[in-house]
């Protein structure tokens, strides 16, 4: 198990935009210009990047989704008490 991980976000406050979301990244489109477009987290302005984080760093629910995904893998809806999350693990 890794002790960090390098991600990136997007933050809607709806199941249905979430489940937007992940419509439009199955038919291509890219991670990063939608977290720019429509992410509420400030991290849009970077496409989503969080940048590396720790364990305990995070929400559980959120650090429990990123520390499983492999690198370039994009995670499910996430549901925590921010709102709605996917995920994608950069390195």
């Amino acid at each position: 198990m890794p002790n960090k991980v390098h991600c990136a976000h997007i933050l809607v406050k709806t199941e249905k935009e979430v489940n937007a979301i992940l419509e439009r990244l199955k038919k291509g489109e890219k991670f990063s210009k939608i977290a720019k477009d429509i992410s509420l987290c400030p991290s849009k302005k970077r496409g989503g990047d969080l940048g590396t984080f720790g364990r305990g760093q995070m929400v559980k629910e959120f650090e429990k989704a990123a520390f499983a995904l492999e690198k370039g893998q994009i995670s499910g809806i996430v549901k925590t008490k921010f709102g709605y999350h996917i995920i994608r693990r950069l390195e």
